[in-house]
């Protein structure tokens, strides 16, 4: 079954609540795809770690204008830590990742007004088998031996675990398999811990408020 070759699609579709029809407005969305394409670069040698900080390695080209747009970002910014590379761009990217995946023939985005006012888009999958198929890579991680798991679902999980998106492994899921979790997590180094702490700093920021 065909799914979607960029982690940010990927990411999107694990955090759509089929029972709901949409993605919870709980869900921290935007940093998890913004994670993700981080991830992408990370796993193609595009990214490396230089003393915590996202680094160009060389010069690759990249079709993807999610990818493509970050590397320009990183490319001609001083060095930054990831966790600042999470923080921006975040409502840009859900909606070039919801345009994608429109585009890809995987959900049907439509546009409308909320009284008539606040623009919204209702998201709806067009084959809830490409979510399932992204379920089980998810649980298969689990089973399998570390070193076989696919680098794209070992990120899958670790993005799902820092942000701890129930909807894909619940707390009992986390809790049980923390050491696995852990040794996943290895394989994007940086970019789990990352993420975890951008979540944390806003949900600060907005108790603080």
């Amino acid at each position: 079954m065909a799914v979607p070759n960029s982690l940010p699609q990927r990411i999107y579709l694990l955090a759509y609540n089929p029972d709901k029809g949409k993605v919870g407005t709980s869900t921290e969305l935007g940093a998890m795809l913004r994670a993700g394409a981080l991830a992408d670069l990370y796993l193609n040698g595009q990214l490396i770690d230089v003393r915590g900080r996202a680094a160009i390695n060389g010069q690759h080209l990249c079709s993807d204008p999610i990818l493509a747009g970050l590397l320009e970002e990183i490319a001609r910014s001083k060095p930054r830590k990831w966790q600042h590379w999470i923080d921006k761009r975040q409502r840009a990217t859900v909606n070039t990742v919801r345009q994608q995946l429109d585009d890809g023939g995987w959900a049907r985005c439509q546009r409308y007004k909320i009284l008539g006012l606040f623009p919204a888009t209702k998201v709806t999958l067009r084959d809830p088998r490409v979510r399932k198929e992204l379920l089980s890579r998810v649980n298969n991680a689990f089973r399998s031996p570390t070193g076989r798991v696919d680098p794209a679902d070992a990120a899958l999980v670790t993005i799902a675990a820092a942000a701890e998106l129930k909807l894909v492994l619940d707390r009992k899921t986390r809790r049980d398999n923390k050491r696995r979790i852990q040794e996943l997590a290895k394989t994007t180094g940086p970019i789990g811990p990352a993420l975890h702490k951008s979540i944390q700093a806003a949900a600060s920021g907005a108790s603080g408020a």
